[in-house]
């Protein structure tokens, strides 16, 4: 499968300047032959437009018109994790250096096309049946940084993937990584990504197959802090989890990372019930399709062969 045409626009709109408005011309749909995802950038370039036009202090009115005026994917990320115009306004206040920087993250966004597109590439020989739907990137209020689903798509939050240093102190790795982890989540299980009331299990098996198939087909997962989070700690956060999995208060596992004080152990204990679940498989491709239409968590959980403490290659 070749992607030549993924983030096509992004290149050519983002890389000269940063930011330009020329990216009003989205790229068309791909064909059958190039099943890879379209991007838009539209949001983006409207943002910055109101930005510069107030002088770098949009209003909470002006923003919020900008996200009524945006594109389905900025409506859906400002529906489902609560971005508004008053919250952009509060953080272009108290961190107007992130949106500065966001600009700057732009120019190396054709040597990120480079490797999602390898990347996806890999992905779709371990999944064939892989269709990648449209990813939006869009300028919010600091979080969060990106959100996938098969249902709606992916939207990433532009300003803030380019500040969360505590991820991955590469930027470039940042942007590849954290984009392939949103893909995977698009071609998981509707059926459980859309549940509500998820447990502890669920969430982070969710996150933790994302975690596996990244470091699958890039070479190491999105959330590169979690290594040395949890180096010495294994067996003890592993024998922690377990008799936590079918809790439904996420709290102690999962989206509790700061900057400050990094967390979501439960993506790691996660991604190590995966790679137990690939490694014991004698069919590997076979694997990876069972990792994304998993919908019963705790029957995944069995055929893994995990438990705490376990060594894995």
């Amino acid at each position: 499968m070749r992607l030549h045409r993924f983030l096509t626009c992004v290149a050519a709109c983002l890389a000269a300047t940063g930011l330009a408005a020329a990216s009003a011309a989205q790229e068309t749909a791909p064909s059958s032959e190039a099943r890879g995802p379209v991007i838009e950038t539209a949001d983006v370039d409207r943002f910055y437009a109101l930005y510069d036009g107030a002088d770098g202090r949009p209003t909470a009115e002006q923003l919020q018109a900008y996200l009524d005026e945006g594109s389905e994917g900025l409506r859906n990320l400002a529906r489902v994790r609560n971005v508004t115009g008053v919250r952009i306004a509060e953080a272009i206040g108290s961190r107007p250096e992130m949106y500065v920087q966001a600009r700057d993250c732009a120019r190396m966004l054709p040597r990120v096309r480079a490797r999602v597109t390898a990347a996806l590439e890999r992905f779709a020989d371990l999944y064939p049946e892989a269709r990648f739907p449209p990813a939006t990137f869009v300028i919010g209020r600091g979080k969060p940084i990106a959100i996938g689903s098969p249902v709606t798509g992916i939207q990433v939050g532009l300003e803030a993937l380019c500040a969360s240093d505590f991820i991955n102190p590469d930027m470039e790795d940042r942007f590849v990584r954290v984009l392939v982890h949103e893909y995977v989540h698009s071609q998981q299980a509707a059926g459980l990504t859309e549940k509500e009331g998820l447990t502890v299990l669920e969430v982070s098996l969710v996150e933790g197959i994302a975690e596996f198939l990244t470091e699958l087909t890039t070479g190491d997962g999105a959330y590169a802090y979690l290594d040395a989070l949890v180096a010495g700690r294994e067996a003890e956060i592993e024998a922690a989890f377990a008799p936590d999995v079918d809790k439904t208060d996420l709290s102690a596992w999962v989206y509790n990372s700061t900057p400050e004080r990094p967390g979501d152990l439960g993506y790691w204990v996660g991604y190590r019930i995966a790679k137990a679940y690939h490694h014991n498989a004698a069919d590997k491709q076979r694997a990876v399709a069972d990792m994304l239409r998993m919908t019963d968590a705790k029957a995944f959980l069995a055929a893994s062969g995990w438990r705490p403490g376990m060594a894995l290659d």
